[in-house]
């Protein structure tokens, strides 16, 4: 991660990897007797938190109106109060085209970077634009990863044509060589570990590696596997962002979906969503089996891997299914551990490793909580209603003291200990 800066949440997931973990900083700790409670602003559309220098909080939010109308969406960078969540410095206006919920990271060289729709901006702390490139499609581009080397990677959202990898140089926001065609389609948003770029197609799974004297990303020609021709049934549907726990790659499948206010019955394929595993090293070692094993199982993020403890956690939001495995040394098989059903879960996680709290959202009664679960146990520690009526899919992040904020579309929460 020597490509972001040095902060707890410098990004999506906590970086490239998409484990949701901080760099630094401790959990929640709850103890007996706490409870959560949490503060709330509505929104325009949010997207996700990262962290900066000490107090620093910035929000992502995008506009989406207009995209019903099939006029050019926008997007909006805030740095906001670590407490109250009330507006310090904010963005004009950032040029975006067609509506996706975008991304944004604290690169190394200490200034901001947003992916929106088409563009790719770079601002200051203040949130105050300083360059701007717009990318070659005429369609939304699904965020980007920083590699070591300080080059971001970003990759458009397609689903009907190859989707093409975009390397832009940071410094002078021009392409730092030329785009990559990928072999298919991709919806998902990138992983990268290192210099290595990772892609989800609607098939298969393959991977780039940045090489530097031929100035552009090469395709790995040993590592590529199709992962939904490997146990799916007929009508499986494609994977969503994969997790890099630095022996395997973690997914699931059945991405497709009806998503417009809950992931709740939103399925498409009658078949069950599945976890996905394959690893790093040899791509013919691969494996999945069912969620919930449910008709209608469908997601939109990734699962979550505890590499401390040997745990990975995935979920069927369409049939509000929550499954935990062990994942055995060496061999990784996968033992269930534990479940909770029904359970509202869609959005990306939080995992603190020292406390072993896993941060989450429940959809029930027509709203959102935000809950935290003892990922070995299932046991719950604590649950609050955030008042959000849109079932998060979007992006939560650590807070500065005991806190965690919780993106929900039209709801931004900070969730702390009381």
């Amino acid at each position: 991660m020597s490509g972001y800066a040095a902060s707890p949440w410098p990004g999506e997931d906590g970086g490239p990897a998409r484990l949701q973990v901080p760099r630094s900083g401790a959990g929640l700790a709850l103890r007996d007797g706490e409870t959560l409670a949490c503060v709330t602003r509505n929104t325009l559309l949010s997207t996700m938190t990262l962290l900066g220098a000490p107090g620093e909080v910035y929000l992502l939010s995008h506009s989406a109106l207009r995209a019903h109308v099939g006029l050019p969406t926008t997007a909006c960078v805030e740095r906001i109060d670590p407490l109250t969540l009330e507006t310090l410095q904010r963005s004009p206006r950032l040029a975006g085209g067609p509506m996706w919920p975008g991304g944004m990271a604290l690169h190394r060289n200490g200034q901001l970077y947003v992916v929106y729709g088409r563009w790719l901006h770079r601002l200051d702390r203040d949130c105050a634009p300083l360059a701007a490139l717009r990318l070659p499609r005429d369609e939304p581009y699904n965020s980007f990863v920083i590699l070591d080397n300080g080059l971001i990677v970003s990759k458009n959202l397609s689903q009907r044509h190859p989707a093409r990898l975009t390397v832009v140089d940071v410094e002078s926001m021009t392409p730092a060589g030329p785009d990559t065609l990928c072999p298919e389609p991709s919806v998902a948003r990138l992983s990268a570990v290192g210099n290595t770029v990772y892609v989800v197609g609607l098939r298969s799974v393959f991977r780039y590696h940045w090489v530097e004297a031929a100035g552009r990303l090469v395709p790995d020609a040993d590592w590529r596997a199709d992962y939904l021709g490997t146990g799916g049934q007929s009508g499986q549907t494609h994977g969503w962002d994969a997790v890099i726990d630095g022996r395997d790659a973690w997914w699931m499948d059945n991405g497709q979906h009806r998503y417009r206010w809950r992931m709740v019955g939103a399925g498409v394929s009658r078949s069950p969503n599945r976890l996905i595993r394959i690893s790093l090293a040899d791509a013919a070692d691969l494996q999945a089996l069912p969620v919930s094993g449910l008709a209608g199982g469908s997601i939109t993020n990734p699962p979550l891997v505890d590499r401390q403890r040997g745990i990975v956690v995935g979920y069927d939001s369409a049939n509000r299914w929550l499954q935990a495995w062990r994942i055995a040394p060496g061999t990784r098989a996968l033992t269930p551990l534990w479940h909770k059903h029904p359970f509202g879960c869609a959005s990306h996680m939080l995992l603190f490793p020292d406390t072993g709290e896993m941060v989450i959202n429940d959809y029930r009664r027509h709203a959102e909580e935000v809950v935290v679960l003892d990922i070995a146990t299932g046991q719950e520690r604590g649950r609050v209603r955030s008042g959000g009526v849109m079932q998060g899919v979007v992006f939560p992040s650590p807070g500065w003291s005991r806190d965690v904020y919780w993106c929900s579309m039209g709801r931004l929460a900070r969730v702390f200990v009381r």
